[in-house]
């Protein structure tokens, strides 16, 4: 796991097919050698395209130096058949099952489900236990968008339905340009040209209108607490596609889950910007360990230490901690003294900050 980085010019991938269970063609690709990492399709991807895109190689050098890289692309999009048959959560989980056998990992694999694809990484984790030896998600959510109670985003997710049945394939790009600066708002103008071509390249206008539908309507909500395998959940603080809190939903209901909030707005994390390095850190850091980065951190902490940084989470100043738990002002400053050196920090704010930003939880 501590080998450097690999330029993807010295990589190969090796694209191959498979067929689902209702006879569809699915492209799937390997690259990379070590512990297997599959990652479950998401919204938008192309196996060939996006090997050297400016939005998605950091990701695909990122995993092939470290892991035996397996993806595909999902039923409708990039590679694989386009068609519209069978939008589901439970085929998409059927559809990541088969990939998963064609690959035919020796041992239990880690699985990476982004954005829609952690419905698939967490069904097919409920449904195969001993196959899977932990999962991380990134930009998840169990509930789709017209499920989560919020009338105003609900209106304006069906009309970015009917956009895309009417306008995908324009050629004028005004319509891709507004759906995509959502994933990517930080974008230079040369990536938000790539994500613009690659609607085209991917998919239909009706294809693409039918998977925004069945993404949608789909909750597992009430499945997250089957969950029994180690879950590393992150998620950007600013997401505009999916929000932070549908990412503290699947930690908050997946028993034993640890959830990092990173400091970004897009969608889909670009190399330039320090949430990419900190998400690096923390897969490797759970990949090895089994447990996030930050949160090995906090377990530096000793139980005291813990209190204190709680109760300093919770407003309470030197004087209020040290009659909350007995014991005199003097020792209290100590440990918080204890605590800024074992984070790294200088100060109480910036205790508190590195608290919020590292989803610390007492």
């Amino acid at each position: 796991m501590s080998r450097s980085p690999v330029d993807t010019s010295r990589l190969r991938q090796r694209i191959r097919y498979v067929t689902a269970s209702d006879g569809t063609r699915l492209a799937w690709a390997e690259s990379g050698s070590g512990p297997v990492l599959v990652k479950a399709a998401n919204w938008l991807t192309h196996l060939e395209y996006e090997w050297e895109s400016p939005v998605w190689r950091h990701w695909m050098q990122f995993f092939s130096s470290h892991f035996r890289f397996v993806r595909h692309d999902e039923r409708g999009c990039g590679m694989s058949d386009w068609d519209d048959r069978q939008l589901t959560p439970e085929q998409w989980t059927d559809d990541l099952e088969s990939v998963i056998e064609a690959a035919q990992p020796a041992e239990p694999v880690t699985l990476l489900g982004i954005s829609q694809g952690g419905v698939a990484c967490i069904t097919y984790a409920i449904r195969h236990p001993e196959r899977v030896a932990r999962l991380i998600l990134y930009g998840g959510y169990a509930r789709g968008a017209l499920r989560r109670g919020t009338p105003v985003r609900e209106r304006a997710y069906v009309a970015m339905i009917d956009l895309a049945r009417a306008y995908w394939g324009n050629d004028n790009p005004t319509f891709r340009q507004v759906f995509t600066s959502r994933f990517i708002p930080e974008a230079t103008p040369q990536q938000l040209e790539w994500f613009n071509d690659l609607c085209l390249r991917t998919t239909t206008a009706e294809v693409a209108a039918r998977l925004l539908e069945a993404r949608a309507v789909m909750d597992i909500t009430e499945s997250l607490a089957h969950v029994r395998t180690p879950t590393l959940v992150m998620h950007a603080r600013g997401d505009e596609v999916v929000p932070v809190a549908e990412g503290r939903l699947l930690a908050g209901e997946i028993p034993g889950a640890q959830f990092v909030e990173l400091d970004s707005r897009n969608h889909v994390l670009l190399e330039h910007e320090p949430a990419w390095q900190r998400f690096q850190e923390e897969v490797l850091a759970f990949a090895q360990h089994g447990q996030a980065g930050t949160e090995s951190v906090f377990a530096a902490l000793s139980a005291r230490e813990r209190q204190v940084l709680t109760l300093m989470t919770e407003g309470l100043g030197n004087a209020d901690i040290a009659e909350r738990l007995q014991i005199s002002e003097k020792t209290v400053r100590n440990h918080a003294s204890n605590v800024f050196d074992k984070l790294g920090v200088w100060s109480r704010a910036q205790a508190l900050v590195f608290a919020r930003d590292h989803g610390y939880s007492g």
